[in-house]
Formats: C-alpha cells, structure tokens, sequence
C-alpha cells in the first residue's frame, strides 16, 4: 500500500489572465496534519477545491492509497472520503443543525423525511469527537464556532477520512482557534488525514507534522513543521525576509474625532447589545476595543457606521452630532468602515473590481458626468489601487469580486475606505484572511494613517494584533465598558481577566 493516502500529482489550473496552480505535488500521509502555506491569492484553496471536485484540473493527476481516481465533483470527493470545510460556511440559515448535517444525503422512507436514525448517528459522532451542538437550534442563531462545529460533523456524518479545513481559524475568537487546534489533534489520532489550509504560522506550529508552500501559483517546498522555523516558513511564503514587529512612535493625540455619549443599542429578544457606553477616539491614535466575540463590538460598530438604530444617546463627529444621519451621510462627512462580514457589508459580489473599489465615490463630480458614471474614471482609480495595495486579480478592474481569494476581497475593501480619506477609521477585523505579509502591509498602512492625523477604532479579537496597533485598550464584555487601559502598560493575562468579565475597573 503506498505510503500517501492521497497524492496530487503535477495538478495545473488556468483562470481568464491567471495561472492558479502551475505543476503542484502535494501528497498527504496517512493520519497527519498538512498545512498548505501561501499568500492571498497563492492557490491554495484552487488547490483544494480541486481534490474536493469543485474544479477540473487542466493538467495532472489524482491518486489515492496509490490507485489514480477522478474527482469530477463533491459527489465523487465524498465517496471517495474526501470532506471539505470552506472559508465561507456552506449552510442554509433557516435549516435547523441536524438539517445541515444530513443535507444531500438525507435519510427517506416512501418520500418522507426521516431524522431519528441521523439524529442518533449525529449525536453519537458529538460526543465521540467533542463537537458539542444544539441539533435543533437554527443555524441562523449561533454563533460562528457552533456553526463551524456543524460544518465539521458534516464531513464526519459522511464518513469522510480526509479532511480539508480552508483557512478555520479565520472567524474564530482565540478560544475558539484553541478548541478547533484541539478537535484537530483528536481527528488525527483517531485517523482522519488532515489538509489545513492557513497563512497562521504559529497555528501551524501548534498543530501541523508538515507544510507545503506555495507562492503565485508554484510549489515552493514542503517541510517538516517540527524542524523550521515561523521565520523560515515566513520567508518561503513571501519570498522575502519578514519582520513581525510593528513600528511606531508613541501617538500625539490631538483633538477628538469621536465622541460617544451613553450609547445604547438594543439586541436580540430585547437584551441590550450595547448598554449605556461612552468613550471618545482622538486625531493620531489607534484605540482599540478588545472582547471576546459576541460581547458587543459588533452592535457598537453598526450603531456608529449607520447599520444598525441608535437605541440611546448620542454620537459626534468632530463636534457635529450625527446620531440620526444617514450612512451615506456619514461617509461624506469623514467616517470609513471595514466591516467584519465582508461579503454581506463590503462588497458587492457580482460587480467587478472596478466598480467595487467605486462604491464610495461613484456618484462624485470627478466620477459621474450629467448621472452617468465614468467608467474610464473608475479604472483609472482602480488600477491606482490595485498597485497601491497588491491586490491580486486575473482581470485588473474587470476581475468579479466573487472570483477573488478572500484574503484579496479583504484588500480591496481596505484600499476603498482608506481611498476616501477619513477623519475616522473603523476597523473591524482588518486583518481578517490575509497572509503574513498583508498582514505587516495593513499594520503599516493604519500606523501611517494614525500618524497622519487621523483617529482609528479597532475592533480586533488578535490579541497579538491589539497590542502591536492599539495606544489605547477599551474592553468590553456584555455590552459595557469595563476598563481602559494603555497599551503599553497591560499584560496579555491582565487583558484577559477583563474580556472574560473577571476583573473590572471604572473607564475614564
């Protein structure tokens, strides 16, 4: 028997202006994790979704335990034991768990509908591997994790032994990025092959035997994970030497941009969301509001972005009250949102690049003529951005927002907001989905926009990402502010007696 369970043999796969894959050997033993490593864009996931039967490969060959197989869709990937967990959970909202779970391979009797033995198959599988789940609950009400849990037993509910996480950790608070290393871990020794898609160096020391890289398209190498460094795989990633440190001088604030008084947002089933906060952020700082997921920050972001009502209170900008403006009236009076849920809030997905990046000014002098856009305009500014910012893309400004990597996607929604120049920044999640070297680039670029006046809201669930960027540290933890605190001086246990509400302080 051969020693790979799966091997990926020379695969190539073309796109309109791209090479995604060029003549890629991976080749998966039996019972480990295999990270696959590369920047946004590097064909990664296109190499998944290959073996998973999502794309044909224009070149190459696919061998399982040593026999050549096709994999001409999901449906042969799966009796082949072959399992896929995207980036962007694959689950109908209004279905109950249990529902998702047998979805497409449903149990029936004369037409019916039967869920008893499922039930009992899906259960016994939680408990087995520890993915605790509500099967009745509705997908639409739980939480991110819950919903990867759903996703996991999916493949498990299939019998599927091959197991392909696309980047996992992306949505996920620490404590849940810690749960799932833990799940992995267990998959494995029980025998499951695991592919783990990430750009994370220290998740893949944590829980990776070894790692392929690739970079634009090409394989790079492959290497024992135990044996390298984060700084070599760093380096084999980008192709350059990284520095992880975030330079910047002590901030210089000046005025308040921000201002927030007693604000309160209502949440679901009349629980409060946010309850009562106020703070300010001043020109050239980066204040940061830290928490654990779902204490908040979310509600807070939409009520100050226009998303979402203003329950109480009041909020200022630069003086001027804007509690009652409009979202596009916000926009034009100085306020710049990358929002946490890029396909529902940041992009349309079926427009292209262009018109993407064009969303915030398209209605401008410089970019509509008598009501009809410019579009030559509009690829002029494009293109500006798309070299500014790196952003990866087979068609230039033509390109459709749905058909870029996430991590690109992520990119383009940065480049628009911070295209408008803002007198305030809001921030959530910035480096939600990017590569290592993205990474540095937006810690950078939000450093130079602090320093050049302007004031940053971060919401940031990275604590490594928080004290790198933030002068100061507003935590949160249901719905109020329980301390603020310098950057510099708070350690990261400190930090987290906070978030979990164990510890309090009153806030300036």
């Amino acid at each position: 028997m051969s020693e790979y369970i799966i091997e990926m043999r020379d695969i190539t796969k073309n796109f309109p202006g791209v090479k995604a894959n060029d003549r890629i050997t991976l080749q998966l033993r039996r019972g480990e994790i295999h990270a696959l490593l590369g920047e946004n864009g590097a064909g990664k996931s296109t190499l998944m979704s290959v073996l998973f039967g999502l794309y044909r490969p224009d070149e190459g060959e696919i061998f399982k335990n040593g026999k050549k197989v096709q994999v001409k869709d999901p449906n042969d990937a799966n009796r082949l034991g072959i399992g896929m967990m995207h980036q962007h959970f694959m689950l109908v909202q209004n279905f109950t768990v249990l529902e998702n779970i047998v979805l497409g391979v449903e149990t029936t009797s004369r037409g019916v509908l039967r869920l008893e033995e499922p039930r009992d198959k899906v259960m016994r599988l939680s408990r087995q591997y520890g993915l605790a789940i509500d099967p009745d609950a509705l997908i639409e009400d739980i939480t991110v994790g819950m919903q990867q849990r759903v996703e996991i037993l999916k493949m498990l509910y299939r019998d599927n032994d091959i197991l392909i996480f696309d980047e996992p950790t992306a949505v996920l608070t620490p404590q849940e990025v810690d749960e799932l290393m833990g799940i992995m871990k267990g998959l494995a020794h029980e025998g499951k092959s695991i592919l783990f898609i990430t750009h994370k160096l220290p998740e893949i020391k944590a829980v990776a035997d070894r790692c392929t890289v690739l970079r634009k398209g090409s394989l790079v190498g492959t290497v024992d994970v135990e044996d390298t460094t984060v700084e070599t795989m760093a380096e084999m990633m980008v192709g350059r030497k990284i520095s992880f440190a975030v330079e910047k001088e002590d901030a210089v604030p000046g005025a308040p941009v921000l201002e927030v008084k007693d604000l309160s947002v209502a949440g679901h089933h009349g629980k409060p969301a946010v309850n009562g906060v106020s703070f300010q952020v001043r020109k050239g700082e980066i204040v940061c509001i830290a928490g654990i997921d779902g204490n908040g920050q979310s509600e807070l972001i939409y009520a100050l972005s226009g998303l979402m009502p203003i329950k109480s209170g009041q909020v200022f900008l630069k003086g001027r009250e804007v509690t009652q403006a409009s979202i596009r009236q916000r926009n034009n009076a100085g306020i710049s949102h990358i929002p946490e849920d890029r396909h529902k809030y940041g992009l349309v997905l079926d427009y292209d690049l262009g018109q993407n990046l064009a969303l915030k000014n398209y209605f401008s002098p410089e970019m509509q003529r008598h009501g009809f856009i410019r579009f030559d305009q509009v690829h002029t500014q494009a293109d500006r951005l798309i070299e500014r910012f790196d952003i990866r893309s087979g068609q230039g400004p033509d390109t459709i927002a749905r058909s870029m990597s996430g991590g690109n996607q992520q990119k383009a929604i940065i480049a628009r907001e911070i295209n408008s120049d803002p007198d305030l920044l809001l921030a959530v999640q910035p480096t939600r989905g990017l590569d290592v070297g993205a990474m540095v680039y937006i810690h950078k670029q939000l450093v130079k926009e602090r320093d050049e006046g302007k004031a940053i809201l971060l919401v940031s669930l990275e604590l490594d990402e928080v004290f790198q960027l933030a002068d100061r540290i507003l935590v949160i933890y249901e719905g109020s502010l329980v301390a603020e605190l310098q950057g510099r001086d708070v350690t990261p246990q400190e930090l987290g007696l906070y978030m979990a509400g164990s510890k309090k302080e009153a806030t300036a």
